[in-house]
């Protein structure tokens, strides 16, 4: 085989250095190498590179005694107890072989339903919502004698234990109406039941951490029930119906006792109204005379005159010579209509007209017109025309100042003419 020369001009290269010639030599190897590694890094980073997020806290378990690069201590296999180890927020490397189990710290809240029996025997299906909260010391324990799974192992059946006791102490009608009460009562039972009961579950014969008993009471608190919260109690139809029921009589008794006590107020009302108008009417029937009503109707005949509406007033022919509506109203008419002849008045000689007589009431006196027995023709105004009765005297002054009102509004009453429509006043009848 022929060799030729490495340069032209029989010049030799310079020489290599030692690190280059082995990457010459094994760059293909390398290569490979280094092409797997980072396969592996890719396949392993979910499992050794791991972030908790924030409100969580993460438990380490450990598949191999060794040396714990978090604490820079030495550490047994199994569930890490200790508090301070636990991971807290952030980035985190662990072995490959190595798990870390990540804990919620905030507030948590789920819904449950349970079925209970009342006092009475109903059938109560009550829906609570329950807010609890994990403490922090405790996360490691709880993880190693409960796990993740505390909510359905632990949490919903001992608030359901407890919502059943407390609903059974009820009847259907109290847990209706009851509900802050009830769910105060089963918050309460349930935090003291599962601080007595989570200690059972402690073992520390099977804990591999150093000075086992020391975590004895780590599990007594770890779960913070905040609240019980009953959402909704659902009852038979037949049971809310009678519910409703009884509640709307119970109210109507109410009504009818409310209305009793405004019937009593009532008629003492009435009472003190009927004590005020009895003593209005003594007091003020003492200083009301005959001249006092005269005169208020005398004024009441002005107001209607006065009146811009269309009216017709009658005037009365009595002695007060007052509207009909406002004069005579408790005398006969006929004693209204006719005057009594005064003392010294000549009487007409009696005269009975050609029709049948009629019966004058007893106490007046029968006065014919003049003129009456010519005939049945009505006899002319200038002939029949007399002089009217003076009116008796009663012997006091304010009478005749009345008379002389009286006078005068009939004056001012009278029409002006033949024309009586509207607004005029008929003559007194004289």
């Amino acid at each position: 085989m022929a060799k030729y020369p490495e340069t032209f001009d029989r010049v030799p290269p310079p020489p290599r250095r030692g690190w280059w010639r082995y990457l010459g030599r094994h760059l293909a190897g390398l290569s490979v190498m280094l092409m797997s590694g980072l396969l592996v890094a890719i396949v392993l980073w979910p499992y050794v590179v791991i972030t908790v997020p924030s409100g969580q806290v993460g438990v380490l378990w450990k598949r191999f005694n060794g040396f714990d690069l978090y604490c820079w201590c030495f550490v047994g296999r199994g569930t890490i107890l200790e508090p301070r180890e636990l991971r807290e927020e952030g980035l985190h490397l662990v072995w490959p072989w190595d798990k870390l189990f990540i804990y919620d710290l905030r507030l948590q809240s789920t819904a449950q339903t349970y079925n209970a029996i009342s006092e009475d025997g109903v059938s109560v299906h009550a829906e609570i919502n329950i807010r609890y909260q994990l403490l922090h010391n405790s996360i490691g324990v709880l993880h190693k004698f409960i796990g993740p799974g505390y909510l359905t192992s632990v949490v919903g059946p001992e608030i359901g234990s407890q919502a059943r006791e407390v609903i059974s102490q009820y009847t259907a009608q109290q847990v209706y109406t009851s509900r802050e009460e009830i769910q105060a009562k089963i918050r309460e039972n349930a935090q003291k039941s599962l601080g007595a009961n989570l200690n059972k579950l402690v073992q520390p014969e099977a804990m591999e951490q150093p000075d086992p008993k020391h975590y004895n009471d780590f599990l007594q608190d770890s779960i913070q029930i905040l609240d019980t919260l009953v959402l909704s109690i659902v009852l038979p139809p037949e049971i809310v119906s009678a519910i409703n029921r009884q509640t709307e009589q119970f109210y109507e008794i109410q009504e009818y006792k409310f209305r009793v006590q405004r019937e009593a107020e009532e008629s003492k009302r009435k009472k003190i109204e009927a004590d005020g108008i009895a003593a209005f009417q003594q007091t003020v029937s003492q200083g009301i005379s005959d001249s006092y009503l005269r005169w208020s109707g005398i004024e009441a005949t002005l107001a209607i005159a006065q009146s811009p509406n269309t009216k017709i007033v009658i005037v009365g022919n009595g002695k007060d010579g007052l509207p009909v509506i406002l004069g005579n109203v408790d005398s006969p008419l006929s004693a209204a209509a006719k005057p009594e002849p005064g003392p010294g008045a000549a009487t007409p000689p009696s005269a009975t007209p050609s029709g049948p007589a009629e019966k004058a009431p007893p106490g007046t006196s029968s006065v014919a017109p003049s003129g009456a027995s010519q005939g049945n023709s009505p006899p002319s105004p200038e002939k029949t025309s007399t002089a009217p009765a003076p009116a008796p005297s009663t012997g006091t002054s304010d009478l005749h100042d009345l008379e002389s009102i009286l006078s005068r509004i009939s004056g001012a009453l009278r029409p002006t003419g033949s024309d009586t429509g509207s607004g005029s006043a008929a003559k007194p009848n004289q």
